[in-house]
């Protein structure tokens, strides 16, 4: 392990996928038993496909936080977009996608299968990233977010133009990019409102716990920085989902 400063950070990749019951924690992953922990093959996997894609370093999630800093969580969860943002490729690990997939006439039936288009914080991991690349289970490469964009946007309902130029994204009005977690669910409700921070452009702190409390608190702070009135539509929005959803 090598620490670096902002000034000098080297080339990297970094993995998006969806979370299951496996350890590999910030701890785990200093000790041997990690090898035998549920969720090690894909970190293994991740590391190997980095190394064939010549880079020396990957940041993986479940691994690279200590969770037991609230501080340091926080710090991450406001700097994710980020570091997704910087990150040369993210690799897009679909679990739950099979070989055979392959062999379903429907490519539109294929990519709407995986959770991973369903969970609330792979959206800014979907649209920061410069080159996104899908892998199946078996770790081969099933695509782009370009070469596969008409089913994404068909699957996410957002606008091609976003998800081949990310730096459009800014420019989409808020109540369109909050509608672009419409489909998607955390498990944590405050999560709803925590990964949307920086696609609206906006920090706070971290509470978790709060529950819906957490919308209450992000809109003032939307108020202070945009003149975007859209942001009331966003508000009815977030409202029917805190409805729908506790």
């Amino acid at each position: 392990m090598r620490c670096t400063g902002k000034e000098k950070i080297p080339p990297y990749v970094i993995l998006s996928h969806t979370w299951g019951d496996e350890g590999n924690t910030f701890d785990d992953i200093h000790e041997l038993h990690a090898r035998n922990m549920q969720g090690y093959s894909k970190i293994e996997r991740c590391c190997h496909q980095t190394a064939e894609d010549g880079f020396e370093w990957a940041w993986i999630d479940t691994c690279c936080i200590d969770k037991r800093s609230s501080s340091e969580l926080s710090e991450a969860i406001n700097s994710m977009y980020r570091w997704y943002w910087d990150a040369n490729i993210c690799y897009a690990f679909l679990s739950d996608m099979d070989m055979e997939s392959f062999q379903d006439p429907d490519p539109l039936d294929l990519w709407l299968r995986p959770l991973w288009f369903y969970r609330g914080w792979c959206l800014q991991e979907l649209l920061a990233p410069p080159v996104v690349e899908f892998y199946n289970r078996h770790w081969v490469c099933i695509g782009t977010k370009s070469s596969v964009v008409d089913e994404i946007s068909a699957i996410t309902q957002i606008d091609r133009k976003y998800l081949l130029d990310r730096h459009t994204i800014q420019g989409a009005s808020i109540a369109t990019r909050s509608s672009w977690m419409s489909s998607r669910n955390t498990t944590r409700l405050e999560d709803i409102a925590y990964s949307l921070l920086r696609l609206v452009d906006v920090n706070v702190p971290l509470l978790y716990g709060e529950g819906s409390e957490a919308f209450h608190r992000l809109q003032p702070e939307l108020i202070k920085k945009t003149n975007d009135h859209t942001i009331f539509a966003w508000d009815q929005h977030l409202a029917r989902r805190l409805q729908r959803d506790i």
